[in-house]
Formats: C-alpha cells, sequence, structure tokens
C-alpha cells in the first residue's frame, strides 16, 4: 500500500456507520430533551399537538392554513426592531434618567404599570411588551431590581390597559368589527372594566413592590445613544406597525431584513426562533382544539344566549385556548360582543395561555424560573377580574 494510499480515508464499515447514525440521533435527542426541558411550554404543545394528530388526524399540508403568519412576521420584525432600539443604547439613557425622578421601588413599578397600561391602549398589548419589557431591563441593569414581578405586572398592564379599545388586542379588534358598532361606542362600553382593572393592578403593584429607596450613589453618566440608529428605528417601527396593521406584514419584515441585514446584521440575527416556534405551534394546537367537534357539541350545551353562561365560557375557555381563539369560537354562539368583550378580556390573566401577551413578557424578560411566580401572580388576579367583570356587568344592566 503507497503513502497516498495510506493517507486517504478508509471506507467505513457497516455496523461502524450503524453506530455513527445511532450516536448522532442520540446526540439530536439529548439537545431536543435539554431544549424541552429548558421550554416547558414548547414541550407541552408539542405533546398537545402529537396527542391531536392522534386523536382527530388531519392532513399534515393543512397544518400551516391554522397559523396566522400576519401575527408571526410582525413578531419577528418587532423583534428586531425592539433588539434594534436596545443596540441604539436609548433605553438604556431613558432608563438612567427614569431613575433620578422616581424615589421607591414602589412608585417606579408603579410609574411603568401606568406606562405600559396607557401605551397598550394605541399600540396593541403585544406591540407595548416590545416597548415597555426592554425598558425594565435597563433599568434592572442600572440598579438591581425585582426584575420577575416587575416583567409580572407590566404583563398584567397590557393586558388591563388593552381591554379600553378596539386597538388594544386582536380580539377587541375583530368583536368591534364584528359587532359593527362605532370606535366610541365601544371604548365608552369598555371603559368601566378598563379602569377598575387598572386601578387594581396599582394596588397589587403598591403590595408587591416596597418603599426601598433606590441607590444612585453608584450612578454613572448615561451612556451615549447611537441618534441615528434610533431615528431611524423609530421610523421603521411606525411604519412596520402601520404596514402590520394594513395586513402587509410580510414586506414590511422582508423590508426590515433586507435593510438591517445590510446595514447592521445582529439586528436581524437578534430573532428569537423558539418564541416563533412556540407561537406557530400555539395556532397550529389551539385552533385544531377549537375545531373539534365534541368541543363545539359541548360548547352548545352550555347555553351561551345566557350572558352569565356566556361570561363564564369565555373567561375559563381563555384560560385553555387562549383569549383571541375563545373569542372566535363563542362569537358563533352568541352576538352579545360587551358580554363576550368582558369575558375574554379577564380571560386574558390567570395561566398564562389566557393570552399571547404573557408569554411575549416571559420570554422578553430573559430571567429563568418565571412560570411559577407569574401564576402566584396572575392567578389570585384572575379571579379578582373576574369578579370584576361580573359585578360591573351586573351594575350596567348588561348582565341579563
Amino acid at each position: 500500500m503507497g503513502r497516498r494510499d495510506k493517507l486517504r480515508p478508509q471506507p467505513q464499515s457497516q455496523p461502524d456507520r450503524a453506530r455513527g447514525r445511532v450516536h448522532l440521533m442520540q446526540r439530536i435527542l439529548l439537545r431536543l430533551k435539554v431544549r424541552l426541558v429548558a421550554e416547558p411550554m414548547l414541550a407541552i404543545l408539542l405533546l398537545a399537538g402529537i396527542a391531536l394528530q392522534i386523536g382527530a388526524p388531519r392532513p399534515w399540508r393543512s397544518l400551516p392554513t391554522l397559523v396566522d403568519w400576519q401575527t408571526v412576521l410582525t413578531l419577528a420584525g418587532l423583534m428586531m426592531l425592539t433588539h434594534a432600539i436596545q443596540l441604539s443604547g436609548a433605553l438604556d439613557n431613558l432608563a438612567h434618567r427614569l431613575l433620578r425622578r422616581v424615589a421607591t421601588e414602589r412608585a417606579l413599578a408603579c410609574l411603568l404599570v401606568l406606562f405600559a397600561a396607557a401605551l397598550a391602549t394605541v399600540l396593541t398589548n403585544d406591540v407595548s411588551l416590545f416597548v415597555v419589557i426592554p425598558l425594565a431591563r435597563s433599568l434592572h441593569k442600572l440598579k438591581p431590581l425585582p426584575i420577575k414581578r416587575l416583567v409580572i405586572v407590566i404583563a398584567l398592564a397590557v393586558n388591563a390597559g388593552s381591554v379600553l379599545t378596539p386597538l388594544g388586542n386582536p380580539q377587541n379588534l375583530f368583536l368591534w368589527q364584528s359587532s359593527g358598532v362605532s370606535f366610541g361606542a365601544f371604548a365608552w362600553a369598555l371603559s368601566p372594566l378598563a379602569f377598575v382593572l387598572t386601578l387594581s393592578l396599582l394596588g397589587l403593584t403598591a403590595l408587591l413592590f416596597g418603599v426601598r429607596p433606590l441607590d444612585l450613589s453608584e450612578d454613572s453618566a448615561p451612556q451615549p445613544v447611537d441618534s441615528l440608529l434610533f431615528a431611524v428605528t423609530v421610523c421603521a417601527f411606525v411604519a412596520f406597525v402601520v404596514l402590520a396593521d394594513l395586513h402587509h406584514a410580510a414586506w414590511a419584515l422582508l423590508a426590515v431584513v433586507l435593510g438591517y441585514g445590510l446595514w447592521r446584521r445582529a439586528v436581524v440575527l437578534s430573532v428569537d426562533a423558539v418564541l416563533l416556534g412556540i407561537f406557530i405551534l400555539m395556532f397550529i394546537v389551539l385552533r385544531a382544539a377549537a375545531a373539534l367537534p365534541s368541543v363545539h357539541a359541548a360548547l352548545a350545551q352550555w347555553q351561551l344566549a345566557v350572558p352569565a353562561h356566556l361570561y363564564l365560557a369565555g373567561a375559563l375557555l381563555s384560560q385553555g385556548i387562549s383569549n383571541v381563539p375563545a373569542t372566535i369560537v363563542l362569537v358563533e354562539f352568541s352576538h352579545d360582543w360587551r358580554v363576550l368583550a368582558y369575558a375574554v378580556s379577564v380571560g386574558g390573566f390567570g395561566i398564562a395561555l389566557g393570552s399571547l401577551a404573557n408569554l411575549i413578557a416571559v420570554r422578553l424578560s430573559g430571567e429563568r424560573g418565571m412560570w411559577g411566580i407569574f401564576h402566584a401572580i396572575s392567578l389570585p388576579f384572575f379571579v379578582l377580574a373576574i369578579g370584576v367583570g361580573a359585578g360591573l356587568l351586573r351594575c350596567l344592566g348588561w348582565a341579563g
């Protein structure tokens, strides 16, 4: 055998190739196991999807049609633009200035809750999170804060504030368009619930955060802001939201990817692929479950023409399949848009699945161990919200 033959890789035997494939599969499964343990929501959705395909199989080609791609593409674009704002240093600069104007953690938390709730009335609850959560994280970098609790009350705040207007969340927009009422009439009907929920959340925030002074003794001068990146991104953010609202999210995302890909590649690479995967799976699993004949048959037995039944059905169903799919399902059984709007609004609290905004908030926090503390705060607030909604419907004469 010559020198060249010795250097040439020798072909593997059949057993060696088989062992190589086994080792590769083991590594893939191990990485998947680690990922699923770290992402319990992803694991739950995968198991639920497999169970649905076994129990009520659908053609695999039909599964992508269950996904609201408009929402997924919009979410991807918002991730990039929010990261661009963070890279500009503007949020760190704003955080520095905020710290100099509030004296205690409680005051800071209440300020962020009010800001998030107000923003959610016009920018929708999920878009507001992409502004307020990064701001809270910037504050946390400057001065250590109870960031988990802060993220949770911000998540509850955008859900409470978004109740007010048709622009606040997808279910409101859907009910507003399907009901045919004016913008003002819709907002007026929902204003009592939005006001009481926000006021209740401020009270809860005051209990969750102490009056510990914010120590600014080691505070340094704010970092400089990349004014060009910030200005371009703010303009792009506004344009993106407008185009997404006009159902041109695909073109808007393409423009963001091309523009920042050529200019600031790190912005494009910041997309959280796991979160996008969770949303895609959620649409597939929840819409497949909602379409099951047994689900429709069960709902028909709830006598949803009765306002009290509709209210409880909307609130509880939102806990299992999220409030947007719950709205789409229940609107086929009742045209009482006011009761249904109240029901799915309070249904956004409680279990994280109740509102997609909850999942976004937990993901944006970047913190581990969020699910337990989230539900420890959100579930009691859900019970309170159900009582508030029921009491207001009765006081306003809409409970039947």
